[in-house]
């Protein structure tokens, strides 16, 4: 008896099985036809996708998208903590020093993929004003509110020299002239040249010519003379052979904020608070031979890019590009939020970068100038107005007319 019972326990266990595994069949079947009907959705909602990709896009969408895809050509932006009273590119390396209003100055190696910070030297103990490589790049330079001048070497970031209280006024700046001399000029006019074979902290010249700050100074090849710019509107040009004033400049009636050489160091070009740039002849340092007018913002900065092009900074914001002999703006190199107040050009005249008010250091692609043919004709005022606010293709900011150019 109890066999029977197990048997039909068995029994039932195998009937049960059965109609288990029919159930599992069906709901497989149903499965199975659920399936069908969602991989014929998916394959219509797939088809209905493809279709819709191969409508065309419109146009202006695809204008958008270009311009959104654009690769960057050059080294993104910096963003300091502190305010960068000045920059200053290595000669041969891809390193930017960047000098700061606490006395500091930063190193940044650069790239297109990116910078990054190498070190920090805690130089003065007021704003660094200016600094400057040495020819090799094996020094830099740095002056400073302090009255100090230091020259640390850039590969193990050591003091070499320090001048304590080299000028009775805060120096505002300085500029290298051969492997032995450099000179500084100060907040009241006084212009100092140095001579690194000396002992002591005494300049071997000095003259105070200019009732107002020096503001910049720059030498030609053969190292013949020193020139320097003035707040107070005149130009002072130095033998540095003889050691002597070679000639002062009238006074005009504008501050002269920057200088550049042009021209085969012909001509020699000076940026202003008016926004004009003043022509001199060399050896003709009297009194400027032309002016051309630019926005009414002042020039803070000036970079020769070419033999006759020059890119200056202005209070506006913007960096402007200008063609010399004959004299036309080109357009709008690259644009600050604020006034722009420091410029240079790396090593191999690729990028230039530009300091603002808001410690940010931006880098603009200057190699389409080598593209750029000579002007042979001069414009009226209203086409003037019109180049000065083009904007170039290293410019932040596209034309609109550019933009849609390729729409018609």
């Amino acid at each position: 008896m109890c066999k029977k019972k197990n048997l039909n326990i068995s029994e039932d266990s195998n009937l049960e099985s059965e109609m288990s595994d029919s159930d599992v069949s069906m709901s497989n079947d149903s499965e199975s036809e659920e399936t069908s009907e969602v991989e014929v959705e998916v394959e219509n909602t797939t088809q209905e996708t493809v279709d819709e990709e191969e409508e065309p896009e419109d146009e202006v969408i695809s204008a958008i998208k270009r311009e959104c895809e654009r690769k960057n050509d050059h080294p993104p932006m910096i963003q300091c903590d502190d305010f960068v009273t000045d920059i200053s590119f290595h000669p041969f390396n891809d390193l930017l020093a960047v000098a700061t209003i606490v006395g500091d100055v930063l190193f940044y190696e650069y790239s297109q993929e990116g910078n990054s910070l190498k070190c920090t030297l805690e130089l003065h103990t007021k704003a660094c004003r200016d600094i400057e490589f040495n020819h090799d790049g094996n020094i830099l330079f740095s002056t400073s509110k302090d009255k100090s001048i230091m020259l640390n070497d850039t590969n193990t970031q050591e003091l070499i020299r320090f001048y304590d209280n080299a000028h009775d006024e805060p120096i505002y700046c300085l500029t290298v002239i051969d492997e032995n001399l450099f000179a500084t000029g100060d907040d009241d006019g006084l212009i100092k040249l140095w001579d690194l074979r000396q002992n002591g902290d005494t300049p071997i010249y000095k003259t105070r010519k200019n009732e107002d700050y020096i503001s910049d100074m720059v030498t030609n090849e053969s190292h013949q003379f020193l020139l320097c710019s003035s707040g107070d509107g005149s130009l002072t040009t130095i033998d540095l052979t003889k050691r002597c004033i070679f000639m002062q400049s009238d006074e005009i009636n504008d501050e002269l904020t920057c200088l550049g050489l042009f021209r085969s160091e012909t001509k020699l070009l000076a940026g202003s608070t008016k926004g004009k740039l003043y022509f001199y002849n060399w050896n003709e340092f009297g009194f400027h031979s032309d002016a051309f007018p630019g926005t009414k913002a002042a020039i803070n900065a000036l970079i020769p890019i070419t033999e006759n092009i020059v890119v200056t900074a202005s209070e506006d914001g913007n960096l402007r590009a200008t063609y010399l002999f004959p004299h036309r703006h080109l357009g709008v190199v690259g644009q600050h939020d604020m006034s722009v107040e420091n410029l240079d050009i790396c090593n191999n005249g690729t990028f230039i970068a530009s300091t603002g008010h808001n410690n940010e250091i931006k880098f603009w692609n200057i190699q389409y100038f080598e593209t750029v043919e000579k002007v042979n004709h001069k414009i009226n005022k209203n086409e003037r107005k019109k180049e000065m606010n083009k904007n170039l293709p290293s410019s932040k900011i596209k034309d609109t007319s550019d933009f849609f150019s390729d729409l018609a």
